[in-house]
């Protein structure tokens, strides 16, 4: 008898092929049996009008601290993912010499947007080394299943100490040690390495990720090891993702090609679309075209909709400096509500300027006064792909008003709950297309959602359930993608990528992760801002309806988006 069986469901099955109605068993943490009449089970669920699917694989996630407090790990949990790979981009918490917890703190929270008093308050610290960390995550009870990687700021900082975190050359004893440690992290199960080249995010004290910098003799150093072991992925932030240097991707592409020729293994980067040049990721994906042809394997990892920052009263917003504004802060919503509502409060928040304003803050204020014509209210439900007219800018034409006063009017929707996205990359022509372009791609992968990270700004750990959603369903400035693709995309490909071959498919022998979709009902809330991180710290998560049940190593972990209790999750080690 088998332990549970979905029968009556539209089977989704993760290989590309087309939908078909099938019957799924468990035995176990496995899937025993697929297709009718699969035989008497201890538990049913009815999946009539249902998508049975391979649960969602995301790649690019940050849940290094996280991971080691919060068995759910949510947002993701919500949005039908039951494996994700934390680790990303060159930051994480391990190895860590005594008395370095801070500065590694501080890397993280600068870079990633994680409040550093939840990561201070919630991390144990109970390890030194990465294998140390490892069987640390490998005692903890999850929702779902956990790999990571290990990553180049914390490596290079524990070797070469101040030298490391200021970004000065590494010399060839600094090398060798680095790869040591990258060989015991693999050994020990690690699923690859991951470093970052981009100047733009930064640590609380301005300096770039240690690494940004590294060289060749570095870099090839420490990759020589994953050539060696045969096993893991090189990940990168890449130099230029934001358009800040015009002549980097090329670069970077050159070096990538030439590490994953020599190595054999692949190296995965993200790839977006920025104003700067907008069709710059076009080149990008023909060079690797032409890396394949030297036997490289390159990787972009691509996102599902555009990558925000987003404006509200409970983040971020251009008025929050201006003096009138600054002394209703205190108040809870429904009364700020009501005295932002006022004609004289009004009138003068509009009229003030911006005061003691610190450089970085100041910096993104100029992002949004400077881009109002790629600010959108987000609506509830939440439109990633809303048409030029409805901007900001537009509205205020349209309308023959002031673009702040359509700014400042738009915030109050909702009961002040509306949220605006400054669409800052994959967004340059005012749609989705090269969005679609660069996912139709056979190189990328998908990933970028961050989950986990910039917790007060962005919230986008939701994208799996955007890119099954609007892709398959609801699109209508441009073509959709096939419903079996889709899936595909972020199973099939998502767990190869990183040698999880044991699950993305829902075939017999294979892990039983699945979820099981009311495709009609499924779709997101409005993100919402929470204080659930220890020390009472905040951060933007996002709910969604339509995943009926959760299915981690067969035992049910969430039904209609509530956890059963059931904590079925475990650390995967790579190799």
């Amino acid at each position: 008898m088998h332990d549970l069986v979905i029968e009556g469901g539209t089977l989704v099955d993760g290989t590309g092929a087309p939908p078909r109605r099938a019957d799924v068993a468990i035995r176990g943490d496995r899937i025993a049996a697929v297709g009718d009449d699969v035989g008497d089970a201890r538990e049913r669920i009815d999946a009539r009008d249902r998508l049975v699917t391979p649960g969602w694989v995301d790649i690019h996630t940050h849940y290094d601290g996280q991971a080691t407090w919060d068995p759910l790990l949510a947002p993701s949990c919500w949005h039908g993912v039951t494996t994700l790979v934390m680790g990303n981009c060159g930051v994480g918490f391990a190895p860590v010499r005594k008395g370095g917890e801070q500065q590694l703190i501080e890397l993280m929270e600068g870079v990633e947007d994680i409040p550093g008093t939840a990561l201070a308050e919630g991390i144990e610290w109970d390890w030194e080394s990465f294998p140390e960390y490892l069987d640390v995550l490998e005692r903890l009870p999850h929702a779902l299943d956990i790999g990571t990687q290990i990553a180049h700021g914390p490596v290079r900082t524990y070797v070469m100490g101040e030298r490391g975190s200021r970004n000065e050359p590494a010399n060839a004893e600094d090398i060798a040690q680095m790869a040591a440690i990258v060989k015991e992290a693999l050994e020990a199960g690690a699923l690859g390495f991951s470093t970052s080249r981009t100047i733009v995010p930064r640590a609380v004290d301005g300096e770039p990720v240690p690494g940004t910098f590294a060289a060749e003799e570095e870099l090839f150093g420490i990759g020589r090891v994953l050539g060696e072991l045969g096993r893991g992925l090189f990940e990168l932030a890449p130099a230029g993702v934001m358009g800040e240097d015009l002549s980097a991707p090329e670069r970077e592409v050159a070096w990538m090609r030439r590490l994953s020729a020599e190595i054999g293994r692949p190296v995965t980067f993200a790839l977006t679309q920025h104003d700067v040049e907008k069709d710059q990721w076009r080149r990008v994906l023909e060079l690797c075209d032409a890396a394949a042809d030297d036997g490289a394997t390159l990787r972009p990892q691509v996102a599902s909709r555009p990558g925000t920052l987003l404006i509200g009263h409970e983040t971020f917003h251009p008025f929050s400096f201006r003096p009138t504004y600054r002394r209703l802060e205190a108040l809870d919503l429904p009364e700020r509500m009501v005295r932002l509502r006022d004609p004289e409060i009004r009138r003068r928040i509009l009229a003030e300027k911006s005061e003691d304003v610190d450089p970085r803050i100041a910096l993104v204020i100029g992002l949004i006064e400077n881009g109002l014509h790629k600010i959108f209210p987000l609506g509830d439900p939440p439109d990633y792909e809303p048409p030029p007219e409805r901007s900001i800018r537009a509205i205020a034409e349209q309308e023959g008003r002031d673009p702040f006063e359509v700014l400042y009017d738009a915030m109050l929707e909702l009961d002040g709950r509306q949220l605006l996205m400054l669409t800052l990359l994959g967004y340059s022509d005012g749609n989705l297309e090269a969005v679609r372009e660069m996912l139709e791609s056979p190189h990328s992968a998908f990933g970028l959602g961050d989950g986990g990270a910039h917790c007060g700004a962005i919230c986008d750990a939701s994208m799996t359930t955007s890119l099954l959603s609007h892709w398959a369903r609801d699109r209508v400035r441009g073509p959709k993608l096939p419903l079996e693709w889709v899936v595909r995309k972020m199973t099939k490909e998502t767990a190869d990528l990183y040698g999880l071959e044991d699950r993305g498919v829902v075939s017999v022998g294979r892990k039983a992760d699945l979820n099981v979709i009311d495709f009609d009902r499924l779709g997101l809330a409005l993100p919402e801002l929470v204080a659930d991180l220890p020390a009472g710290a905040k951060r933007l998560v996002q709910r969604a309806q339509g995943y009926d049940a959760t299915i981690v190593s067969g035992q049910v972990t969430l039904r209609d988006g509530e956890h059963t209790g059931a904590l079925p999750g475990r650390l995967v080690r790579g190799g």
